[in-house]
């Protein structure tokens, strides 16, 4: 399959993957990983191994988007917003100089 990691074209298959990454220690997972084998790996040391380019070059996104559309299980940090404040009171329609004062963080004209 082809991929393009760090805008180099790759030709990547399941079985290539595995070859690259066999004999390879992971290192300690601490974001995005990948599931090679039974072990797990980061995504960033799997995308060094596989492209042999530096992993500035490239983002974890890249090397997990590629694994997935292989078959390799993914796994990423969970990106969640925070939750809109609940509020007991029932919002007040804003002039606009009001709604820009809120978003900047100074207090609201009354």
């Amino acid at each position: 399959m082809r991929c393009v990691i760090a805008r180099f074209p790759f030709d990547l298959t399941k079985s290539s993957v595995l070859e690259s990454m066999r004999g390879i220690k992971p290192e300690q997972v601490t974001g995005e990983s990948v599931i090679i084998g039974r072990r797990t790996y980061p995504a960033k040391q799997v995308g060094q191994i596989i492209t042999r380019q530096d992993r500035r070059d490239f983002s974890a996104g890249e090397v997990l988007r590629a694994m997935s559309r292989l078959g390799f299980t993914c796994s990423g940090l969970a990106r969640t917003t925070a939750p809109e404040p609940a509020s007991a009171a029932p919002r007040r329609e804003l002039s606009p100089f009001q709604r820009a004062s809120e978003l900047l963080g100074s207090p609201a004209a009354a």
